[in-house]
């Protein structure tokens, strides 16, 4: 049994300690060896993973895989009980993935019972909720010593690529809340032992608090960067007005999560930094991975994670190069919950380069999924949308969607597509909760609404900014249609 996952929910009682708590206890932690901190099924992930280089393997590796994950589903997940005759039959499975009707996110939510396996007791359970940065909010379980334990996997082997070593410093910029923050004068980063990572405040990124970045940079130097887009690049802006050598020139790679980005602002980071930016694609729901590398930004899926496809506005599969369609997955290693051809909501296409770097593995030149958005705060902070998905809050797990409108500093509504309204309680909650995750400086009223209207190209947005953000953050970056063009 992985000791992460025992002590996990003792988790926001570490981050809320003061710094030589967690220098003391996280540093004792991060000296036991990652075997016994992630589990056996962390070794069999890594085995896998190591052995994708041999193609054929790979290849015979994922359909095994595949064909698992379906016949799991068929035999002992009710939603997919239709195909239980047709899993029994010989077929490719390839053929059998087809049988299988697409997944959008709201069939989960209206019925979520049916698509958790009968086979698997309660304790294997694993409750989680998605972000939200897709507007559609939503709850599901992952299965219990072995979702956690892929993560790790997988995004050590990130860490890998990307060139991090033991003893490097990451700098890590995705939406973590800094205990004390909200207090005047309070600390806007720390350092957590653990995985090395110097956490600065995603809520504080004006000019003003730069150099106190810059002076967290100096004691713990950090040789990598982990980050949401939207909070590094005014950060960036900074380091480009007001530059630091001692800082910039120390960083190795940036890796980039969570959000689009755009190439203007990859060159900026690259300018600043001077060196490879990586991209990561992923979600809560665990369906499909992907990254890119040091020599090649495309994204590379890999094979082993879960099965990826392309689909048209119609539905049907999308094989050639060019064609823009939307992301579909079915995640491997969740007995609990296997999602088969779950639709993201993400867009992607083909690439028709050849894929010299990583053979066997799916290849998309870039992915048009989550866009990188703002609220103001009361004292003219930006916080971005992606730090406030990342709160996770349960009270919304029963919404349909959600979307923010905010007309004026400090202040936003939080639309709730619903069939019944929230209570007082959990709108106070939801209330409470973002005053926290933006450090005191976002008032919300909960609104329950019978619709939130499509852009044109038929997505959802998950934030109506009113506000002229350039009137707020002249550092900061702005996506206008021009910029991302």
């Amino acid at each position: 049994m992985p000791i992460e996952d025992l002590i996990h929910p003792f988790l926001k009682h570490y981050t809320a300690a003061p710094q030589w708590v967690k220098s003391t206890l996280g540093g004792a932690y991060a000296r036991i060896p990652a075997g016994l901190r992630y589990g056996a099924k962390y070794a069999e992930f890594m085995a896998e993973i190591e052995s994708s280089a041999d193609v054929p393997w790979l290849r015979q590796r994922a359909d095994e895989k595949l064909m698992a994950t379906l016949r799991w589903a068929a035999s002992t997940v009710p939603a997919s009980s239709p195909l239980a005759v047709a899993s029994k039959r010989d077929r490719s499975p390839d053929e059998l993935l087809a049988e299988f009707p697409l997944l959008p996110k709201e069939d989960i939510k209206a019925d979520t019972s049916r698509y958790i396996s009968r086979a698997m007791g309660a304790k294997t359970h694993l409750l989680t909720h998605t972000g939200g940065s897709t507007s559609v909010p939503m709850k599901l379980y992952l299965e219990k010593y072995v979702s956690r334990s892929k993560d790790f996997a997988y995004n050590g082997t990130f860490d890998t690529i990307a060139g991090i070593r033991t003893g490097d410093t990451i700098l890590a910029l995705r939406g973590r809340t800094v205990p004390g923050a909200d207090k005047p004068g309070g600390p806007i980063w720390m350092f957590d032992p653990i995985k090395s990572y110097l956490h600065l405040s995603s809520d504080h990124l004006e000019a003003e608090h730069m150099p106190r970045y810059v002076e967290a940079a100096r004691q713990w130097k950090p040789t990598f960067i982990h980050a949401f887009p939207s909070a590094l690049v005014p950060l960036a802006k900074w380091l480009q007005a007001n530059p630091a050598p001692d800082i910039t020139e120390r960083i190795r790679c940036v890796q980039l999560f969570s959000e689009n980005i755009y190439d203007y602002q990859v060159e900026l980071i690259r300018e600043v930094f001077g060196c490879p930016v990586l991209l990561d694609y992923g979600h809560s729901e665990r369906a499909v991975k992907a990254i890119s590398t040091p020599g090649d930004p495309r994204y590379f899926f890999w094979p082993l994670y879960g099965k990826v496809e392309l689909i048209d506005f119609d539905g049907r599969p999308i094989t050639q190069p060019g064609v823009l369609g939307e992301i579909v997955g079915t995640g491997f290693d969740n007995k609990v919950m296997p999602l088969i051809r779950y639709r993201t909501g993400d867009l992607a296409m083909w690439s028709s380069a050849p894929n010299l770097v990583r053979p066997g593995f799916p290849v998309v030149d870039r992915i048009e999924g989550r866009l990188q958005e703002f609220l103001v705060c009361s004292d003219h902070r930006l916080v971005s949308i992606c730090t406030i998905g990342a709160a996770h809050f349960e009270e919304l797990a029963s919404a349909d969607r959600m979307q923010f409108e905010q007309t004026a500093p400090g202040r936003a509504v939080l639309k709730v597509l619903s069939e019944n309204d929230l209570s007082s309680r959990a709108k106070e909650a939801l209330a409470a909760g973002i005053r926290a995750k933006t450090q005191g400086g976002l008032e919300i009223e909960v609104v329950r609404v019978d619709e939130i209207a499509r852009t044109v190209s038929g997505k959802h947005k998950l934030l109506v900014q009113k506000l002229d953000l350039s009137n707020y953050l002249g550092a900061a970056h702005l996506d206008t249609e021009e910029q991302a063009a």
